[in-house]
């Protein structure tokens, strides 16, 4: 069984995939750490040493690279990641399980408020330029989120909850 959990930064696909890959014996990956591995350095600093278009396509060629050679997984994807070189294309073509963790524009405020720090790309902004921010983005890339074969909500849910709800979508 693979797994490819994707939606936006703070939607939980990491705790919610870890969560779900310890209860069902398979083995969790998380997108963003394999290249952070790969490359070497974070990724806040491969967008400014290197910049988005080489990270874009790094991206591209390890989920392709990872997808061809492992089973048996859950795999978070970065938030960006199946709206860029055809991925979300590629993803669905494949023999995979997609899944998109959705959270409405206040539940993503909420916790990426909270988390900003530990996250570069929104560190610098305050509440109102986030809500923007996240805003546009989620307007963007919904589209390519709702192409995932399966929609799990998660407002208002813990990740327990969470996890039971996609254990019943999924198996």
């Amino acid at each position: 069984m693979n797994i490819v959990l994707l939606g936006y930064m703070g939607c939980g696909k990491s705790t919610i995939g870890k969560k779900l890959a310890q209860e069902r014996q398979l083995q969790f990956y998380d997108l963003d750490n394999l290249i952070e591995n790969q490359e070497g350095q974070a990724i806040s600093k491969l967008f400014e040493t290197k910049g988005e278009l080489y990270f874009r396509k790094r991206e591209a060629q390890l989920l392709r690279r990872f997808i061809s050679k492992n089973d048996n997984y859950i795999l978070s994807l970065g938030g960006g990641t199946p709206c860029y070189a055809n991925n979300m294309d590629f993803l669905l073509e494949q023999k995979l399980q997609t899944v998109y963790l959705k959270a409405h524009l206040k539940t993503l405020i909420g916790r990426l408020q909270e988390e900003k720090e530990q996250r570069p790309l929104i560190s610098r902004f305050d509440e109102s330029e986030l809500t923007e921010f996240i805003a546009k983005h989620l307007f963007e890339r919904r589209f390519f989120y709702e192409k995932a074969e399966m929609h799990l909500s998660i407002d208002e849910k813990g990740v327990q909850k969470s996890v039971l709800e996609l254990e019943k979508l999924l198996f």
